[in-house]
Formats: structure tokens, C-alpha cells, sequence
């Protein structure tokens, strides 16, 4: 017999000995030896991290799928994080988990969630504590790719279209907290004046750009009122939208340049959203919540404005979402009064909105779902690859105002808009 056959027959009896004892191998043992203490240096979290993601291979290898996610993957990830609070070193765990459970096909249950929302916590809670604010900032970007992982495997192997809704509030909130704390405006207003920013509706030829994150604000305001629509949370959209600042006087004037104010845009971004997963009820709780809390205007000055021609203003967001909102209870006949609607205000208002084309897409899947407008070919495509990764013309006739409206009609759409709707 060999010397080398003889050492695996005892390494082989020794494992055998170990589990019949019930304990564990000596990579586990290890492990938990180096994350035993109360306190552990940078070096040994690393050096626990590399066994515990050789483990996660070992079992993922072996088909114990259980181990490879829970035992090495989760609960290695809390302790690392919850009691270690070594987020730089968890977060290369936390990447790993995520590919295990999408690869080893896990379902995503109540408790896999409930396990997400305490890391989510945990990891939180963890990053305060690395070493400088550069490395803060790196590790809560981090965390954004982590969460949009996970959605993607809830969508795949859950029960709910599009994705866990707990697990879009996670991503929601956590693109919000961004936003106030991690936003990148300065190098997107200098792409902005090469011609290279993302939220530019142009088309960008480097596949790298367009794979990149975007993390300036209205980019990430935006990732995160989708989310918080796809959550079906409006309340929760409501309140972020309290925070921000009414119109300015250059964002309402006719023919504007500049984006419109971000409240607006939001308000509109969610309700597209809402409508793209025919959900009237949540969008409609938005829109009269929105109008009873938050909309400083006089109602009737806004609707009075929507049908003026020469009063120097764009066209309103808060009167146009009430108008889609009653074209969309309606029946399918009314298909070219949703085509008029969005004519007056996609060349106006959406072609300035970050990422106009995607909400263009989002405008085209409502008309198929609720009037039976059928896309032109080619933006068939585009619709689908949008659709999988959520989570116009001029306004004609003079200054402002819609063309072709008159007072009658208007009331029609309007319904009890800032009446309960």
C-alpha cells in the first residue's frame, strides 16, 4: 500500500470518527475556532471567510445545498456581520451566497427572505464601522448589487412576478439612503458636459457604460420609487416624495429645457410603473394621497392650465396621471384617447425625464395591457428586455395647453380627481 493511499484511509477513519461523535471537520472546526472570540482582527475575519467559502464549494460540490447556503453561507455572513461588524470582508460572502442560490435552484420561501432582511440589517449595521468614508461609500454601492441578486433569484424561483415585494422594499430603501449619502452628481454633471451621461437618451456605444452603475441622485431616487411600485408600497413612495421641493418656475414653463422637478417626475415614474403591473388601485392611492398631502396648487388652476394655450406653462403632471387614470378604467375604445393623452405630454415632459426612452416603454406596454395597441416591431424587443430588467412629438398647437380639448371632455377624463378620485 502507499503512503499516500494510507494517509487518505486516515484521514477518511478520522472523519468518519468525528461525524460519528457528531462534531465537526477540521476546516469547520477552524472556523468557528476563529470566529469564537468576541473581537477578531481584519486578518482573522479574512482568513474565516476563505474556509467558509471553500466549505460553500466543498457542499454546493457534494449536493448539500442546505449547508452550502445556511450553515457556510448565512450563518457564517451573520457572524461575520452582526457580530463582527466586517462588512468589507462579509460583503465578499454575501456576493457568494447570492450565486449559490440562484445555482443550486433554492427556493425563495418566507424564511429565505426573513434570512435576506436580517443581513440586510446586519450588513447596515456593519459598514459604519470600516475604516474610512471612501470605503463606506464602496461597500453600500456594494450592497445595491447584492440586493438586485437576490431580487432577480426571487423572481426566478418565487412565487411573485418581478420578485419578492420584501425584498424591493430592501432595494427601495436602500437606493433612497443613497441618494441623501452616496450620490456621484459631480462625475455625472461632467459626463453630462461630455455627452457621456447615463441618463442621456441617446444611445452610448460602450458596453462598458452602459453595464456601469449609475449612482447619481436622479438615478437612484428613480431605482428606488420602481422598486418601492413594485412593492406595491404607495405609502411608502408618498413619504419620500414629501421631502422633496414643489416645481420651480423653470421647470414649469412651456418648452423647458431643463428636467422637470423631481417630484413630478417620480410621481409619474411610479404611477407608469404601477399601471405597467395593472396595478389602478395602488397608483390611484398615490395620485389622490399625493394631491391631498403634498400638491401645494389649487387644483383648478392646474386643470385650468392644462387646457390654456398661451399661458406660457408645460403641461402638469398631476393633471395628466389623473387623466391616465381614468382612460385606464375605461374600456379598450377609448385606446386613441390614451394615444391624444400621451402625445401632449411625452414630447413635453417624458422626453426630459431621466431615461425618457425606458419610460416610453413603460407607456407603450400600458397601451397594450389596457387598449390593445400593439407596438411597432421593432420596440417589441426593447419592451420585453425592459420589462425584464425592473425593477414623441412636440405639443402641436401654441404655447401650452393640450389641442383638440374641450372643457366637457376634460371633466369626462378628469373624474373626481381631488375628490377621492
Amino acid at each position: 500500500m502507499s503512503a499516500s493511499i494510507a494517509r487518505r484511509r486516515k484521514q477518511l477513519a478520522a472523519k468518519a470518527k468525528l461525524a460519528s461523535e457528531g462534531g465537526e471537520d477540521p476546516i469547520t472546526d477552524k472556523m468557528n475556532t476563529l470566529l469564537s472570540p468576541d473581537t477578531i482582527s481584519e486578518e482573522t475575519a479574512y482568513e474565516a471567510l476563505q474556509l467558509a467559502q471553500s466549505q460553500v464549494r466543498k457542499s454546493v460540490k457534494s449536493g448539500d445545498y442546505t449547508k452550502a447556503s445556511v450553515t457556510y453561507g448565512y450563518d457564517v455572513c451573520m457572524q461575520l456581520l452582526d457580530k463582527h461588524l466586517k462588512a468589507s470582508v462579509g460583503s465578499q460572502l454575501l456576493h457568494q451566497l447570492a450565486q449559490v442560490l440562484a445555482e443550486t435552484h433554492s427556493v425563495c420561501d418566507e424564511a429565505w427572505i426573513e434570512r435576506i432582511q436580517n443581513l440586510d440589517a446586519a450588513y447596515l449595521k456593519a459598514v459604519p464601522n470600516a475604516e474610512s468614508k471612501a470605503e463606506q461609500k464602496r461597500l453600500y454601492r456594494l450592497h445595491s448589487k447584492f440586493l438586485k441578486s437576490v431580487i432577480a433569484w426571487s423572481e426566478v424561483l418565487g412565487t411573485v412576478t418581478y420578485g419578492a415585494l420584501e425584498l424591493h422594499v430592501l432595494a427601495a430603501n436602500h437606493a433612497w439612503f443613497l441618494s441623501e449619502n452616496g450620490a456621484n452628481d459631480e462625475a455625472e454633471a461632467e459626463a453630462a458636459a461630455n455627452g457621456t451621461s447615463k441618463g442621456n437618451n441617446k444611445s452610448n456605444n460602450n458596453k462598458e457604460d452602459e453595464d456601469a452603475e449609475d449612482f447619481t441622485t436622479v438615478a437612484l431616487q428613480s431605482a428606488s420609487v420602481t422598486h418601492y411600485a413594485l412593492a406595491e408600497k404607495p405609502d411608502l413612495i408618498l413619504s419620500k416624495l414629501a421631502t422633496l421641493p414643489p416645481p420651480t418656475a423653470a421647470q414649469t414653463k412651456n418648452n423647458h429645457s431643463c428636467a422637470p422637478a423631481a417630484r413630478e417626475a417620480l410621481l409619474t415614474r411610479s404611477i407608469l410603473v404601477m399601471l405597467t403591473m395593472e396595478n389602478i388601485r395602488d397608483a390611484t392611492t398615490l395620485l389622490t394621497q399625493y394631491i391631498e398631502t403634498i400638491e401645494e396648487r389649487k387644483l383648478d388652476a392646474l386643470k385650468k392650465s392644462y387646457m390654456a394655450k398661451g399661458d406660457g406653462k408645460s403641461v402638469n403632471h398631476v393633471v395628466f396621471n389623473s387623466m391616465l387614470l381614468s382612460i385606464v378604467r375605461k374600456d379598450k375604445k377609448t385606446g386613441p384617447l390614451y394615444t391624444w393623452l400621451l402625445k401632449g405630454f411625452t414630447g413635453a415632459e417624458l422626453a426630459t425625464m431621466y431615461k425618457g426612452e425606458m419610460l416610453k416603454g413603460y407607456t407603450s406596454k400600458i397601451g397594450r395591457i389596457f387598449f390593445d395597441i400593439q407596438p411597432p416591431p421593432s420596440m417589441m424587443a426593447t419592451l420585453e428586455n425592459m420589462m425584464g430588467m425592473m425593477g414623441g412629438g412636440g405639443m402641436g398647437g401654441g404655447a401650452g395647453g393640450m389641442p383638440g380639448m374641450n372643457p366637457a371632455m376634460m371633466q369626462a377624463m378628469m373624474g373626481g380627481m381631488g375628490g377621492g378620485m
